[in-house]
């Protein structure tokens, strides 16, 4: 799936994954305590749910997508909250992109589901941006919700898992602090139905 495929998907006044905050994010990044800079990067941050949250938090977020049409909703989201001059977007592939401001002190990365070896890319790209005393923090749909889980991609390569993402942040410096699947749930036709969600953070030394 590329580019196009994805402006058309958002070319749309619904926001195709709401305007809601994901729970992960807001429960691992609220607690954070930032001296000085409060900067982050969200990559693949779409129509900018979990940025704009971020934003009225008092961070300076950069929104890293390859789709325009989901930056533009997300700068119009913004503008609704009132949070336009905390929020730059930046529109690239998750592989290849350079931020506009670096090193930032918080980088964030959800439910970018590709294949294993660009997403390995994307996170070692990424967790290189991160600041002395920063965090990554990401949230997927798990390769484990494939067992018994509902929702998300079926492909298991583009599915990670606890092995994929260790190894992706081998080497980068980062410490895992946090690493595992957690139980989440899914609204189907017939209810709520249980899925695999996998979530990291990490953190690099001051």
């Amino acid at each position: 799936m590329d580019s196009k495929y994805w402006d058309e998907k958002y070319s749309t006044e619904e926001f195709i994954y709401t305007k809601v905050e994901n729970r992960f994010v807001v429960e691992f990044c609220s607690p954070l305590e930032v001296s000085g800079n409060k900067r982050a990067i969200e990559l693949a941050g779409g129509e900018g749910r979990n940025s704009v949250w971020l934003a009225k938090q008092g961070w300076h977020v950069e929104n890293v997508d390859f789709s325009q049409k989901a930056l533009d909703k997300y700068l119009a989201f913004a503008k609704e909250e009132g949070v336009t001059d905390l929020c730059s977007v930046n529109c690239a592939d998750a592989t290849k992109f350079e931020p506009l401001v670096s090193p930032v002190e918080l980088a964030v990365i959800g439910y970018l589901q590709i294949p294993e070896a660009q997403l390995e890319i994307a996170v070692r790209r990424l967790a290189g941006y991160v600041a002395p005393g920063g965090h990554l923090m990401g949230v997927w749909h798990s390769r484990d919700n494939l067992v018994g889980g509902f929702g998300g991609p079926r492909d298991p390569d583009v599915l990670p898992n606890v092995e994929t993402i260790t190894k992706a942040l081998t080497g980068t410096g980062l410490t895992i602090e946090v690493l595992e699947n957690r139980e989440g749930q899914i609204q189907t036709k017939e209810g709520l139905k249980p899925s695999t969600t996998l979530v990291l953070l990490a953190k690099r030394g001051a």
